[in-house]
């Protein structure tokens, strides 16, 4: 293997890839992908979330309604990268991380509507600006696909954990700035996919979303490890949001591991069913387990407390929730 990209394992990076490992083992992938309304709304917030860091201003209600074919009121570029990272995600499971045709044809279908040269590598040099000060000054496009191929030749030789392999990617990727647009998004979807490849689980988790809340920390990991030339405080950034992802998702997925079938349910009968298998669920999880708006569960609640059958025990934070039979 010619090239070795810089960075360092450290008892840190160690630490939470042992964590990641152990709640990933907790989890329960295949259950949680024979829930279709929690796999679409996970999708619908991993697509909000990493075009919002792009500067896409459409909200989760507004890309659920895209995704359900309805139409919705925004600028035409916005509307086209919804539909372009649809397309794109739908696409992930049949990609492989190794490959440059499937790098180059996800790539194509992110901003298939956006750019002219959609799925081709840039021929002009690029840089990273921030106000009027530049942050990083991409290689000359001449040798982007000699980089790319090196990058992705190591990717697939490397014996590194797939969770430290996608974190070093998605940072050589971004430092190489391969596209003339769209490569933090593309980064993001890869990292994505590697993770996938080793746990199917990452397919149905927001991961995007979360690096979305923690945009800023995001950007300085990335300006640290220019610094550095190392990706070692990326990794440790990245692998914290990983861990963070898994944290915010394991009360519903505890849930699905002894499975719940609400298929066919309406909205009460559904949620009558998740509360009888864990009491402890907050409204949110329920609205996220039913890919229903938290305000309709909500509604849904009262009537059923209204009839005697559901009822409230202990406060907001720190109650449960009991059934009565009909």
């Amino acid at each position: 293997m010619s090239y070795q990209p810089p960075f360092t394992i450290t008892p840190d990076i160690l630490n939470l890839v042992v964590e990641i490992s152990e709640q990933v083992g907790r989890l329960n992938a295949s259950a949680l992908n024979a829930s279709p309304q929690l796999r679409k709304q996970n999708r619908i917030k991993t697509i909000t979330g990493t075009l919002a860091i792009e500067g896409n201003i459409l909200t989760e209600e507004q890309v659920t309604a895209i995704v359900d074919g309805q139409r919705v009121m925004g600028s035409v570029r916005e509307l086209a990268e919804v539909k372009g990272a649809i397309a794109a995600y739908d696409a992930l499971p049949g990609l492989q991380p190794g490959s440059i045709k499937d790098l180059l044809f996800a790539h194509g279908l992110m901003m298939s509507e956006i750019l002219t040269n959609a799925g081709r590598f840039r021929h002009k040099a690029v840089g990273i600006h921030k106000g009027n000060v530049v942050q990083h000054v991409a290689p000359p496009a001449h040798q982007v696909s000699g980089l790319m191929a090196e990058l992705t030749n190591w990717l697939k030789q490397t014996k590194d954990h797939p969770l430290i392999a996608g974190c070093v990617f998605h940072y050589e990727f971004e430092f190489i700035h391969p596209f003339s647009d769209g490569n933090g998004r593309m980064g993001r979807l890869w990292q994505t996919l590697i993770l996938s490849q080793w746990h199917p689980l990452f397919l149905s988790l927001p991961l995007e979303s979360v690096i979305k809340d923690n945009q800023q920390h995001y950007y300085q990991a990335l300006e640290e490890a220019d610094q550095q030339a190392d990706s070692t405080p990326f990794i440790q950034f990245m692998l914290s949001v990983i861990a963070q992802t898994l944290a915010q998702n394991a009360p519903v997925n505890a849930l699905q591991n002894a499975p719940v079938n609400i298929e066919g349910l309406k909205t009460p009968e559904a949620i009558l069913r998740l509360i009888q298998h864990n009491p402890l669920m907050t409204r949110q999880q329920i609205a996220d387990a039913l890919g229903k708006d938290v305000r309709t569960i909500g509604r849904a609640i009262t009537r059923l407390q209204q009839a005697g059958s559901l009822k409230r025990v202990g406060s907001d934070k720190t109650g449960r929730w009991e059934t009565s039979p009909p």
